[in-house]
């Protein structure tokens, strides 16, 4: 049904007055005449483009194709940046200025005359962030993404961007390679724009986006320097002129039955465990009730029928020829493993509407069928006991099997810096059988969670020919690397968590069959730990946006978004400045 009220935007451009004449003569400089504010739905293009976010450098051209779409569909666009935060160069880590981000997005959509709203995004952190600031407007909203590179090569073979740096260097650790080996895949593991070719945290929060119903389908497996990007980019302009005739505001997409859509589908695409925590903050935005024992429920025993690095083989263009994410779907709607398939989607149809008639190519390889998947249970485990009460996660699909079953001796590291001061020490006392523990590298601990847990292997233990032990911190780890790692244990270190009295020596069992993560030592002597504990020094030293962020950030549990964001607060027209 068409809705007849008035535009936002007819609160800037549409008057008589005063206001009316500044808002539209200034307007006016660009050359855009008369005719453009009478009536006609304005469209945001909220651009995360930036040299500096290498995934995000083509969205000038992506942003020109949703004009084009907008414009033919009756629309004026209006393009604006955004911060962009890029996971490659960003220090300490992007994931510090997600959240600022999403500050970003909320406030220019809420002060300026924009009735619905184009995300573009790409690299891991600009998804959640633009979702994240447009669900608290609740605005008409659809993403588009930019694409994954191109399948890297070095010496005949395809190798996936990230995945390659974590597999060589830990052969160069081990002595299996030289330096020269090692740099020489450099040139070749990005060879075109886009996000990386993994199923790494881009690629799977571009799978959320559409397995949320943000997006019109194929949007996430698209190759960046594909054609057909561009038409995607086109109709999802012209689309978002009809949703903002329809109200077909984010409230009535981002569901909760849209959120357990989702997760079942980062099972079975093997997805990023940072998933966990930016779902978590999207439906925090829009009101949602999302929590960790969701994951659980609703993810797992679903097997992981993708078959990419860095759980299997593939790349994310051998996905996209395959079928891309609603071959996925169909998979799973035919299987009954859809937990909401009347789910409502941007193009106005259900989830599985869109994914019913999906095709499906390519003999069962990349998309695999139920009976032959990559992992039985490629669901996220969440782990809780008496060293995460609050929960913790690991990605089964790029575990060992036979390490997720596990008692081992702590070998305990204070910080990142402690880490990487002396896992290289000859004189390490550790072997494969131990549990490598890592501290302060949570939300307000690093500041900002970076992805540091997947710790490399101590060399004395690669040169054994050892490839993977169990590794535990309050971190994250990037969505391209691999290996038993039990991560966003919770609370963290720096906020006085279980983790913080770890002390080396110390037995560590984890049980992810039965979602246990347990410091084994007598609960009278963990109170007493905990009472002697204290907190570390120097977290608000330097004051500025980081003060604001260790003073606000939530933890990993809820999110890590700030406590003061959490919910919807509209998109109300602000005051007249003249």
């Amino acid at each position: 049904m068409t809705d007849k009220r008035p535009l936002r935007s007819a609160q800037w451009f549409g008057t008589t007055d005063k206001n009316g004449f500044m808002y539209r003569s200034w307007m006016k400089n660009q050359g855009i005449p008369d005719h453009e504010f009478q009536g006609k739905p304005i469209i945001g293009i909220c651009n995360t483009w930036s040299e500096l976010t290498p995934c995000n450098a083509h969205f000038r051209k992506i942003a020109e194709h949703v004009k084009k779409g907008v414009l033919e569909a009756g629309g004026y666009p209006v393009e604006f940046p955004v911060f962009s935060n890029g996971e490659s160069n960003l220090r300490p880590t992007a994931m510090l200025t997600r959240n600022l981000a999403s500050m970003d997005v909320e406030e220019s959509i809420r002060g300026n005359p924009v009735d619905a709203v184009v995300l573009l995004v790409g690299c891991d952190k600009t998804t959640p962030a633009l979702l994240m600031g447009a669900a608290s407007c609740d605005v008409p909203t659809i993403v588009v993404t930019g694409g994954p590179m191109l399948n890297g090569k070095h010496k005949g073979r395809d190798i996936g961007a990230g995945t390659i740096v974590w597999q060589m260097h830990e052969q160069y650790k081990a002595g299996q390679i030289d330096l020269n080996e090692f740099l020489s895949a450099e040139a070749g593991m990005s060879r075109s724009a886009g996000t990386c070719n993994t199923m790494g945290t881009a690629s799977t929060m571009a799978c959320m986006a559409e397995a949320l119903g943000t997006s019109l389908p194929h949007n996430a497996a698209i190759p960046a320097v594909d054609s057909r990007r561009y038409v995607l980019a086109h109709l999802s302009g012209m689309r978002i002129v009809e949703m903002v005739h329809e109200d077909l505001r984010l409230s009535k997409v981002l569901t909760k039955q849209a959120f357990e859509n989702a997760i079942r589908v980062n099972a079975a695409i093997g997805g990023s465990t940072n998933a966990v925590i930016h779902l978590k903050a999207i439906a925090g935005r829009i009101g949602v009730d999302l929590e960790l024992d969701d994951w659980t429920r609703i993810g797992r025993g679903m097997p992981t029928l993708v078959d990419l690095q860095p759980s299997g083989r593939f790349l994310m263009e051998e996905f996209y020829y395959a079928g891309g994410l609603p071959a996925v779907i169909r998979r799973l709607g035919e299987n009954n493993l859809l937990p909401n398939p009347d789910a409502l989607t941007v193009n106005g149809k259900s989830l599985w509407g869109n994914c019913a008639q999906a095709p499906i190519y390519g003999q069962d390889e990349v998309i695999r069928t139920l009976d032959n998947p990559l992992r039985k249970d490629g669901g996220i485990c969440v782990l809780r006991g008496n060293l995460a009460p609050s929960g913790a996660v690991l990605k089964p699909s790029a575990a060992t099997p036979e390490l997720m079953k596990h008692r081992g001796r702590a070998v305990v590291f204070e910080d990142f810096d402690d880490y990487k001061a002396r896992i290289a020490d000859p004189d390490l006392d550790v072997d494969e059988t131990c549990v490598l523990v890592m501290k302060n590298c949570g939300p307000k601990g690093y500041p900002g969670m970076a992805e540091v847990g997947n710790m490399g292997l101590p060399p004395k233990v690669l040169a054994k020919g050892i490839t993977d032990m169990v590794r535990i911190s309050d971190a994250r780890m990037s969505g391209t690397a691999y290996g038993t790692v039990v991560l966003h244990v919770a609370p963290e270190a720096a906020a006085g968590g279980p983790l913080a009295v770890v002390r080396n020596g110390d037995f560590i069992e984890l049980d992810c069959y039965e979602g246990r993560l347990h410091l084994d030592i007598p609960d009278a002597e963990l109170q007493e730990r905990l009472a002697a504990w204290q907190a570390p020094e120097g977290l608000l030293w330097d004051g500025g946006y980081r003060r604001l962020f260790v003073e606000h950030v939530m933890q990993a549990d809820e999110g890590c978004d700030f406590d003061f964001l959490v919910g919807c607060r509209g998109a109300g027209v602000p005051r007249h400045s003249h």
